[in-house]
């Protein structure tokens, strides 16, 4: 208990999947809890479920907007005092190809992944370091492995990967850590809206060869998000295998095996853009209409 027993934590994205099951863990350990996230109606209940202002504020906020966050903290801070660990876990995800996606689209992925997690870093951080806290970047495998289709989600997540790095520089001799997690496919609701709206992707998922293709349960890997944040690791791997792939970065770029993929991406890859073009969308609805004023 004594890792979160009064701690206050911050956490993006914190209605839904992975944010929503490390917000209940943390909560179970005794944290205080300021959770943010764009859509209202599951931020409410989740507060709800976890016991009300008492121990939880929750803020509707969109992490593109850095005066939103901004206000996000203030509120936590007037609530808690401070503000001791940052899970900056707000992410989506488009559809499509580079040559399919949706220009408004690509810009939103980056908007809320990449710049979203500087808002939130930028809006905490002066708080984390009065108390000597921790910054965990939730990145993904797409920063140690591309994968075709996922050009705006790849290129976000290894942008943070790197984020994080820089910002373990800046802020060590301050007395922060800074952690970056790097998951495979979660079951959470951006990845089930994936497959039920494009097939071809799941059918994609199902042909990669050995874990690759395993889908991980929502618990599990905040479980594993829990002990990282509790050791305030610099690396958070789900599946472990994850941090594999990060040792073979330079071998997974190389011509040889970027040819594994070339034989099924020329088959595969035109079936979701003819998918992405039939739903008329590159993102899931869901994360469409959250982005509409």
């Amino acid at each position: 208990m004594t890792a979160f027993t009064g701690k206050v934590v911050l956490i993006t994205g914190g209605a839904r999947g992975i944010g929503a099951e490390v917000a209940r863990r943390l909560h179970a350990r005794g944290a205080h809890l300021i959770l943010v996230d764009v859509d209202p109606p599951p931020l409410r209940e989740l507060a709800a479920e976890l016991g009300g202002d008492e121990h939880v504020v929750a803020v509707p906020a969109d992490v593109r907007d850095l005066a939103a966050m901004e206000a996000a903290v203030a509120r936590g801070i007037e609530r808690f005092g401070g503000i001791d660990i940052v899970v900056a876990n707000a992410g989506i995800a488009s559809y499509g190809s580079v040559l399919a996606v949706d220009p408004a689209a690509f810009r939103r992925v980056i908007d809320v992944n990449l710049v979203g997690c500087f808002h939130t870093v930028r809006a905490a951080l002066p708080s984390v370091v009065e108390r000597r806290g921790y910054v965990l970047i939730v990145s993904s495998l797409a920063a140690y492995l591309a994968m075709p289709g996922m050009a705006p989600y790849d290129a976000a997540k290894a942008g943070i990967e790197h984020f994080a790095n820089a910002l373990r520089l800046e802020v060590a001799h301050r007395g922060v850590d800074v952690g970056s997690a790097h998951m495979s496919w979660i079951d959470t609701p951006l990845v089930r809206e994936s497959f039920a709206d494009l097939p071809a992707v799941a059918r994609g998922l199902a042909a990669l060869p050995g874990p690759i293709r395993k889908t991980t349960s929502v618990q599990e890997c905040a479980a594993r998000f829990e002990r990282g944040i509790a050791r305030r690791a610099r690396r958070i791997n789900v599946p472990a295998w994850v941090g594999m792939l990060r040792w073979l970065r330079p071998l997974l770029q190389t011509r040889l095996v970027e040819r594994s993929s070339a034989k099924t991406t020329p088959d595969w890859l035109p079936e979701v853009d003819a998918e992405v073009a039939g739903l008329g969308r590159s993102l899931s609805a869901r994360t469409q209409a959250l982005g509409e004023d």
